[in-house]
């Protein structure tokens, strides 16, 4: 079956998203750590996949500082002035890295990424990991105080634990405002929201759960599976790790492509579907792409519906691995 792309609120605030964005890791430009997980993806490339992905319904897009010391997010307003699209038709989220730093540079940052990302804004700005050395409540009086500023529309962390995540939110409720998203390693490889609170508390606060890495680096296309050969094509850190998935994720391809056959679609695009919906309207999701026809599928799989039996399928097989 196929619907139409219903946008989400983005937590409690008024931003409306849809239920896939793009994650723009893949436009680090081969620089920094990025490099050792993800090839660089040309320029033009990069205005492709961008402009395909809007074309095809998604309106958001997910980069940070980190990803090529600030490569990504250039990378990122240059290939949507390409595209022609306008500042407020897009939501666009990055992040401040906070390992080593005080909550006091949180600013100088968000203003750097500003310019690299200009003349689009920050809707929603993330603090990428729970490694700064102040402490969340300070954190979050500095993310109030630039949201106060009109610098950016939303607050986000990422890796927070279900304790960090409450404190984040009641720290923000003093100024009246929401806490809203987790960004979260999260898809059917990787369930551990599911079982360790943080799940369960963001429901209950109304906090977006922004899931990251849905395709499992790939495995969840079964392109891995039929093809192990492009193994050697990718960097060896990320080649050991989808390496060791492989053998024990047949059974779970298998079901993702039986179901997709009856939807005309592909393995990604179910697993995606299902990362998005079996919890409501809970989780979003983020999938990289660095070929327009990845752009075109992660987007097409919005369109999706899956039934309540082939999603209790898909998650009994997912569990047993």
């Amino acid at each position: 079956m196929i619907q139409a792309i219903q946008k989400r609120s983005l937590g409690k605030t008024d931003i409306r998203i849809t239920p896939i964005g793009l994650g723009a890791m893949e436009f680090s430009g081969g620089k920094g750590m990025i490099k050792y997980l993800l090839a660089p993806v040309p320029p033009d490339t990069q205005d492709e996949v961008i402009c395909t992905a809007i074309e095809n319904g998604t309106n958001w897009i997910d980069t940070a500082e980190l990803y090529g010391s600030g490569y990504s997010e250039i990378s990122v307003a240059k290939g949507l002035k390409a595209a022609g699209v306008k500042p407020e038709d897009v939501v666009i989220s990055t992040k401040w890295f906070p390992i080593l730093k005080r909550a006091k540079s949180m600013r100088k940052s968000a203003r750097k990424s500003i310019e690299r990302l200009a003349p689009y804004p920050i809707g929603l700005y993330i603090i990428h990991m729970p490694y700064s050395v102040s402490s969340v409540k300070t954190q979050m009086k500095e993310m109030a105080n630039l949201f106060e500023s009109g610098l950016i529309r939303a607050i986000g962390v990422s890796n927070f634990s279900k304790s960090r995540m409450i404190k984040a939110h009641e720290a923000l409720e003093e100024w009246g405002i929401p806490l809203a998203a987790n960004q979260m390693q999260f898809s059917l490889l990787h369930r551990n929201i599911e079982t360790n609170g943080v799940l369960e508390a963001a429901k209950d606060l109304g906090v977006t759960i922004i899931a990251y890495t849905p395709l499992g680096q790939g495995v969840l296309t079964g392109n891995l599976h039929h093809s192990p050969t492009l193994l050697h094509y990718m960097p060896r850190l990320r080649r050991s790790r989808l390496s060791r998935q492989l053998e024990k994720t047949h059974a779970l391809i298998e079901t993702l492509e039986s179901i997709a056959c009856e939807h005309e679609a592909k393995a990604a695009q179910i697993a995606l579907s299902w990362t998005t919906t079996y919890h409501g309207d809970t989780i979003v999701a983020i999938p990289g792409a660095s070929k327009t026809y990845q752009a075109e599928q992660n987007a097409k799989a919005m369109r999706i519906q899956l039934t309540s039996e082939q999603k209790e399928a898909i998650s009994s097989i997912s569990l047993e691995l």
